[in-house]
C-alpha cells in the first residue's frame, strides 16, 4: 500500500450521485461507510449507492450513528424487512427431495436483526453487460435448436414499486434437457450453438427481457424415474443483499409438477403458482417466438419463492 499521508474520509450525500472517497491509507474500502467515518480508505475509489441506500445512510448520520462505539444505535434504526409468511418458501427439510435430508439444519433457526450489511447493496452499471447477454440465441455462430421464446417481466419490491438497474442472471438446460456442465452426462445431445446462460439489467420501470430457447425436462437421480419439469434458473440482486433472490421459473401446464419434490417443497399452493410463468400473446412475435411473462417480487407477502 502507499505510504502517503492518510486523512479522514469525507462523504458527500446526494441521491443518484457518486460518493467520492479521498486520499490513501492502509485500509481497504469498508462495506458500510456509516460505521467508518473516522477511518481512511484507498484513494480515488468511488462508492455508489442507490437513492434508497443514500437515504438510509443519511438518516444514520443525522442520528449520530457515525462511530464504531455507536453501532448498536445504528442497528436499531435500520428498517427491518418483513419476514416471509409461513409456507410461502421451500421447507429446509422436505424428505421427498433427498438432498435436503443431509443439508437441512437440525436445530431451530435463530433470527437476527437486519444490519446495513443486509439492507444495502451494489448498484450496477452498464459497462459489464454485453449486447448479446440477454439474447441466448445470438451468443454463437449459428442458431440453437429448439422452440425460441421471449421471457419478460418486471422486478418489484415488497411494496409493488419497480426496481430499476437490478441485475438478473439466468441459466438453463437446452431444448434436449441437458446443461453444458461436466456433471450432466445423461444421454441427451449438447447444442454447440447454445450455452444456456445470460444476464441483463432492469430498466427504469423494472422491466427485463430475455430471448432464449425453451428448455426441455431432464432426468435426475432423486428417486426412481425422476424427471424435473422444464425450468429456467433466475438470480436477482435487488437494492440490498437480503433481497437477493435465486429461484426457478416454470412453464404453465407442465404434467411433471405433481411429481417434482423441488416444486412441491413449497407448502403454499398460491406461492407455488408464483413460480409459474404465463403465456403472453402481447410479447409473442408472429412467426418468430412465443412469449412468457414472469414478474418477480423481492420480499413481502407476495414474494416469489426461493429455490431450495
Amino acid at each position: 500500500m502507499s505510504d502517503s499521508t492518510a486523512i479522514k474520509i469525507q462523504f458527500q450525500w446526494a441521491p443518484g450521485r457518486n460518493l467520492p472517497v479521498s486520499e490513501q491509507s492502509d485500509f481497504a474500502v469498508p462495506p458500510a461507510p456509516t460505521f467508518w467515518a473516522s477511518m481512511q480508505v484507498t484513494a480515488f475509489l468511488t462508492l455508489r449507492y442507490d437513492p434508497i441506500c443514500l437515504q438510509t445512510l443519511e438518516r444514520s448520520r443525522n442520528l449520530g450513528c457515525f462511530s464504531m462505539g455507536r453501532t448498536a444505535n445504528e442497528r436499531s434504526n435500520i428498517r427491518q424487512y418483513a419476514r416471509h409468511a409461513p409456507g410461502t418458501q421451500p421447507s429446509s427439510l422436505h424428505e421427498p427431495y433427498c438432498a435436503t435430508i443431509l443439508r437441512s439444519p437440525r436445530k431451530p433457526l435463530i433470527l437476527i436483526p437486519h444490519t446495513l450489511s443486509e439492507t444495502t447493496g451494489p448498484v450496477y452499471g452498464h459497462e459489464d453487460i454485453a449486447d448479446a447477454d440477454n439474447d441466448l440465441t445470438r451468443q454463437h455462430a449459428g442458431e440453437p435448436l429448439g422452440e425460441r421464446i421471449i421471457v419478460s417481466g418486471r422486478v418489484l419490491d415488497s411494496n409493488g414499486r419497480a426496481l430499476p438497474n437490478a441485475l438478473i442472471e439466468i441459466w438453463q438446460a437446452n431444448a434436449a434437457g441437458r446443461y453444458v456442465h461436466v456433471n450432466d452426462q445423461h444421454p441427451a445431445p449438447l447444442d454447440p450453438n447454445f450455452t444456456g446462460a445470460g444476464r441483463t439489467l432492469t430498466d427504469g420501470s423494472g422491466n427485463y427481457r430475455f430471448v432464449t430457447i425453451k428448455p426441455g425436462p431432464y432426468p435426475w437421480l432423486n428417486h426412481y424415474n425422476a424427471w424435473r419439469p422444464a425450468h429456467i434458473h433466475f438470480s436477482i440482486f435487488g437494492r440490498a443483499f437480503i433481497t437477493r433472490l435465486v429461484t426457478q421459473m416454470y412453464f404453465p401446464g407442465d404434467p411433471l409438477f405433481p411429481y417434482d419434490p423441488i416444486f412441491q417443497s413449497i407448502p403454499d399452493e398460491q406461492a407455488r403458482q408464483r413460480m409459474i410463468s404465463r403465456f403472453d400473446l402481447e410479447t409473442t412475435q408472429p412467426q418468430w417466438a412465443t412469449g412468457y411473462r414472469f414478474d418477480i417480487v423481492l420480499r413481502g407477502p407476495e414474494a416469489t419463492p426461493f429455490e431450495t
